[in-house]
Order: C-alpha cells, then structure tokens, then sequence
C-alpha cells in the first residue's frame, strides 16, 4: 500500500530541454515499446525506441532472504539511423518513499548519487547502487556528467511534474577532446504550484546519469536479509543470468503453447512471446478507495480501503483493473501461471461488498485516479458486468487446491445471488442490465456500459420489460460454473444445476430471444425502429449574447413499441459463443450464416461487432462518440467464437463440417491479421478496423488482444 517505489524517466537533451518521458502515455507517439520477454516473476527485457533513439530495459530477480531477496536492473542507450553527433541522453533514476519508510543517500563529490540504503516495513534493510555507466560491451568505462535531486515527493503520480519544473539548463557537459555542450539537469526543487501548506508524502531522491549513446548503466538492488550473497548480481554475473532466464523462458513457451510444434516461424514466435510478456509485464499492484454511488445514499461515499493485484487493458491509456477483461486476461495467464492466476482472481473476489457486488472499474489510489476522467470516478453499486473471471476460474477448476476453493466458494455463492438478485428481468429467467444511460435525447442509442459492450445497439427506449440475452448466457455460465465447483467440493450443487438446465433449455431461449424477422436471437424492449441525431440551434442565454454552437440530439420518428431489437452482431450469437445451442440445434445454421456472411459479420480480418447491414452499424452516437462497439473487430469475442467453433466441429452434429471450416478460416484471418498490424505497427492494438484491418482505438493493448497467443496454439 505505502511501497517504496523505484523508476526511470529520461530525456533526450536538444532545445527548449527536449521531452522528458516517464509513464506510459500514449500522446508521446513513441514508435514502439514493449515486454519481448517476461515471466511474471524473475526476469524481463523490454525495448522501447523514441524517434531514433533505441532503449533496452532488463532485469533479473535473484530471490533469498526473507524480503524476496536481490534485483539488478540494465538500461541499454544508442541512437539508430543518422550520423553525425549523438544528441546527449540524461537518465534519471529514482527512488521515492510514500507514506512510510527511510532513505540515506549515499554522495560522491556532491553531485552523484553512488547508492542509497533505506529502510521500508515490506523491504527490511536494502541497498541500492548505482554503476558508473560503461560501453555498450560493458566493458569499457563511459564519460558522463552526474546530477543529483533531493525532494520531498508530493505524491508518486506528481513525480513527473516534480522533475520536470527542477530542470534547468545552466549545466555543461565537457567530455574530454569534445565541444562543450549546454545541457539540462535537475537543481533545485521550489515545489508545485498550488502546493504551499500540503505535507510531503514522502521522500525523492533522483540520480542523472548525462551521456552520450550508446552506453549501458546498471542498477543493483541488495536485501539486507539475504546471507552468503555469491557476488554482485551486475556485469557477467547480470548477463549470464539473463541468458539462463531467457533460455528457460524460450524452453517454457514452447512447453506451454507449443508454436514451434504447430510449425510457426520464429518471428511469429516471438510476436506471441511479446503478446504474453507485455501482458505480464503490465502487472500491478493498487492500494486505495473506489467512489461509489449507493441508491442508499444522497452522495457519493468512498469505499472502504482495498488493494488489487491485476493486469491491466493498456499500459498508456487503461492502467487500472476492470472487471469483464479481466477474465478474458486470466484465460491466458492461467496458462502460463496458474498460481498467479488464482492470486488475481482471489484479489478480485476480495473487492466484493456485503451484498455481493463488486465494481466493474477499479480506480484504486491517485496514480489511478489522475488517469481517469472526471466522469468516470464514480461506480454504480447496482451496475454489474460480465462475469468473465468465471470463464477463467472454469480453467483453473481441475488443478485448483481444495483450500483455494472453499475459500472461493462463499464469494462466489454471494457473487452469484447479487446477479440473481439485481439482474433479474420481469419474466422468469430473463435479465436485464441495470445502469443504462438515462440522458435519451443525448444518445442515438442510450449506452449500456455494465455489458462491456457500451455502445452496442440496445432498445432504443430503456425500460424494466428489457430482456438482455447476452447477459442470460453469462447467466447459464455463472450457473454451469457454480455448479462445477460445488460438486468438486462435495457442496449441494442441485439448484446451480437447475438454473443451469433451464438457462440452457434451447426452447425457452427461443421462445425469449429468437427474432423472427432478423433470423437471429436478439435482446427485446420498448424499441423505435426510426431513430436518428439532427442539429438542434440552441437559444442565446441572454438577449444580445452569441447563440452557443449547435448541439447533435436525438430524433424519434416513430412511437417505441415492445419488440425485438433488430440489430444483429456479437450479442446476437452469444448462444452460440458460451455453446449453449445444441450441436443439432435448428438455429444452428443461421447462425453460422451470419458469421460467414460478408454482408453481415464477416471480414477478411475477424468478425465484426455489428452487421453491414444493421441500422447502427459504424453510427456516431453523439457528436464526440464515434462507433465502438458497431463494426470493429474486438479480439476477445473473437476469442470466444473460435473457442465455440472449436467445439462444434468436435461435436457429432448436422453442422460440423460447416462449423470446422469456419473456424479454420477465421483463425487464420484473425491470426494474420494481428501478426500483420503488429509487424506494421509496433502495437497490438484495441480494435482493429473492418473495413482495412489496421489497428485502432489505444495501443498497446495487451490486454485481451493478447488472447491470439492462445488463437495459435488452438488452446480453448
């Protein structure tokens, strides 16, 4: 919760100080950056190129003691491309304290900062040393100039800021037979604007390395706990255990996965290794209070402190946990890890309230909270979202501890009856998504953010008579997979079963959901077939005053009536995705028209999320809200059709031939699609057009993108 943090930001010295980079934002437009290799635990080798400059970041984790033992860190700096002078890079390396802990720093003529030793609750007594930089052999030692800043940190999401308004540029930089060269560097700190009067949060100490590329800086972390220490985990020692990890890591993919088996080419080897890795190494850790919106209550309250260990959608653009992706990230991790798995699954499940909710969003702590907008903060208590850790925990099931399992069980018992509870529809076995957006005249089609779908075409006039299908077949899910755990627990599993049996009942579902006319199963509501935005003018807010701009708002043609939603795309095959339609079912073949269907889902690059031909399809729903769900090609559903046409070419049915095929092509366009953007690219991306293919929306994505990891190695 309060862990002493250590990082690196950096500068590429020019006019006007140049771009000081730190976290991962998606407007610095870096070119590529990425995890190739990590294993969740002991190592990583990241690369990151910015314009022509070329960074490698590694570590290794070396454990003994009794605090997790020792790391060493190697930054690698060399500029690619033109000739001529390398501009100078400063690295700024630097340890900060938040809310508890000591540090000492440890001089060398004032202005290089040679170690640090501190002391935390989690970390006991460390060291942290920081090499003189060397060639990028290592062998040679490098010329550079030293800065050193000591702060009091207003708080880690302010470290940026800090930084950046201690620079000044009065410092020279004067390698031996070189011009004298002008550069910027930390000097003294006079706080933030606005600050005057708030209390330190911690501590900052930072060490400037200027050089010129290409060279190589090494950073040792040493535990105080950790006795008969071999040697210095830095040099030849640092580059033989890099070797050895990467090694094992190469041996361990392929045990996992086994592309190489399946014939996949080295590069393509290592675009699933970086999918994996980025994944991983996009981790974190979150301490803090959610803002939550209780029908209860007038105001929004916090909640009570909570702390998350999760992946994360996007480095640059999502750095915080959410609830229906994180399912989809398990899927993979629980692959490779499945302790680790189990720990995020577990930590999850910890975030549930009394009554058995648990919020879609985790914005946990202000680093978290500075990269949301405003209107985002606050967590509906009676909003859900696809139970997809189910979908990992389903999994997990044959190999998990008997122990972890009880343990899990009462959550899920909760978890389950909130959904049975809240979510229920007007009819028996029928669900509805509560939260819906209510502002109708803003939207084409008001949001249904609890989905995951936000923008996928709903009724276009909420109601209570709504009936949700994607949300019921979540529901036969949640049922089948309670049930599974309660019979490997020797628990009464009979009424899990039940619900299950008649979620899945392909009679009543039609009955429910099949829309006639669209061919296809579809939600049902008080729906208008002609909606549409117009330009309204709006009227001056005083005589004489300018008419403010013209406002984009929703036009109703025709009276809503209750009736199917005519809108076809991925809820559509929801009964299909989670297998709950028979193989010998007689909707069957429609469905697997309509994915074929170029007309409707189909696209040389994965299937789309809404037909060419529905109403919706590529819509604007406001102004500023361009389509996000109507039309671009989502990797996780994907995912899920595939693992669902899997099945269904495996099973005995009039469709099997049909469904085999299918899956045959779609993987392969799927697959070569992501392969092509990301060797295009740099990025696994979180969309990707279906019109073009290319990658849109944020990137890095490494979130459920990464599923195409599983994708090549067939792996459902």
């Amino acid at each position: 919760p309060s862990a002493v943090s250590p990082g690196l930001m950096w500068l590429r010295q020019g006019e006007g100080g140049g771009s000081l980079r730190h976290t991962c934002e998606q407007g610095d437009g870096l070119s590529r950056y990425g995890w190739l290799m990590h294993d969740g635990e002991n190592f990583g080798v990241q690369e990151i190129r910015d314009g022509d400059l070329f960074l490698k970041t590694e570590f290794v984790k070396r454990p003994g003691g009794e605090h997790g033992g020792d790391w060493s860190w190697r930054i690698t700096a060399r500029m690619e491309g033109a000739g001529g002078p390398a501009p100078l890079l400063s690295l700024f390396f630097y340890i900060a304290t938040d809310g508890q802990g000591t540090l000492e720093p440890h001089l060398e003529n004032r202005t290089r900062l040679a170690a640090v030793t501190g002391t935390t609750e989690e970390l006991g007594h460390f060291t942290l040393t920081f090499l003189r930089p060397t060639s990028e052999s290592g062998e040679d030692p490098k010329y550079a100039s030293y800065s050193y800043l000591e702060a009091a940190s207003p708080g880690l999401h302010h470290l940026t800021e800090v930084v950046r308004s201690s620079l000044s540029n009065r410092f020279v930089f004067a390698a031996p037979g070189k011009p004298r060269r002008r550069f910027f560097a930390v000097d003294t700190f006079r706080g933030l604007p606005g600050s005057a009067g708030e209390p330190p949060r911690g501590r900052l100490l930072l060490h400037q390395v200027t050089l010129e590329p290409p060279a190589t800086v090494e950073v040792t972390f040493e535990s105080g706990s950790v006795v008969d220490r071999p040697r210095q985990l830095a040099g030849g020692a640092l580059s033989a255990a890099l070797a050895r990890h990467m090694a094992a890591f190469e041996q361990r993919f392929e045990e996992t996965f086994g592309l190489g088996r399946k014939g996949f080419p080295p590069p393509q080897r290592r675009f699933a290794q970086a999918a994996l890795s980025d994944m991983l190494g996009g981790m974190g850790y979150f301490h803090g209070r959610s803002l939550v919106q209780s029908p209860l209550q007038e105001r929004p309250v916090p909640a009570p402190e909570a702390a998350l260990f999760t992946a994360v959608p996007s480095r640059s653009f999502f750095p915080r946990g959410f609830l229906w992706d994180e399912g989809f990230h398990q899927l993979l991790l629980a692959r490779w890890d499945p302790a680790l798995s189990r720990e995020v699954i577990a930590h999850w499940l910890d975030l549930m309230n009394v009554e058995g909710w648990i919020p879609r969003e985790q914005i946990l702590g202000e680093e978290a909270r500075a990269k949301v907008p405003p209107e985002f903060l606050l967590q509906h208590s009676e909003t859900a979202n696809p139970p997809t850790l189910l979908l990992a925990l389903q999994r997990l099931l044959p190999s998990a501890p008997l122990p972890y399992l009880r343990r899990l069980f009462p959550r899920l018992c909760a978890w389950y009856d909130w959904y049975n509870r809240t979510q229920a529809g007007t009819l028996p076995l029928t669900f509805r998504w509560r939260g819906r957006d209510p502002q109708l005249e803003r939207f084409l089609n008001p949001k249904t953010l609890a989905s995951g779908l936000d923008d996928y075409p709903r009724a276009s006039h909420p109601s209570t008579e709504e009936r949700h299908l994607d949300l019921r077949c979540w529901m036969a899910l949640a049922s089948r997979v309670l049930g599974e755990v309660a019979e490997r627990l020797g628990e009464p599993a009979g009424s899990y079963r039940e619900m299950e049996r008649a979620l899945s009942d392909n009679g009543l579902l039609d009955q429910l959901h099949w829309a006639q006319e669209l061919g296809a199963f579809a939600d049902y509501g008080n729906h208008s077939t002609a909606v549409g935005l117009r330009w309204q003018r709006v009227a001056p807010a005083a005589p004489g005053r300018p008419p403010p701009a013209p406002q984009l708002v929703r036009e109703v043609r025709e009276a809503p009536r209750p009736r199917f939603v005519g809108a076809l795309g991925y809820v559509s095959l929801f009964p299909l995705l989670l297998q709950l339609l028979r193989p010998d079912s007689p909707r069957l073949p429609a469905m697997l028209d309509a994915m074929r269907s170029e007309r409707q889902l189909w696209t040389p690059f994965g299937l789309r999320s809404l037909a060419r031909d529905s109403p919706l399809y590529m819509k604007h729903n406001t102004q500023h809200d361009p389509p996000y769900w109507r039309g671009p090609i989502w990797v996780n559903i994907n995912y899920l059709a595939l693992q669902a046409l899997h099945g269904y070419a495996s099973a005995n049915g009039p469709q099997q031939e049909r469904a085999a095929e299918i899956y045959r092509e779609l993987r392969h366009n799927l697959m070569a699609n992501l392969y092509r953007q990301y060797t295009e690219s740099g990025f696994l991306w979180e969309q990707y057009s279906d019109s073009t293919g290319r990658g849109q929306g944020c990137h890095p994505f490494t979130g459920w993108s990464a599923l195409v990891v599983l994708v090549m190695a067939e792996d459902y």
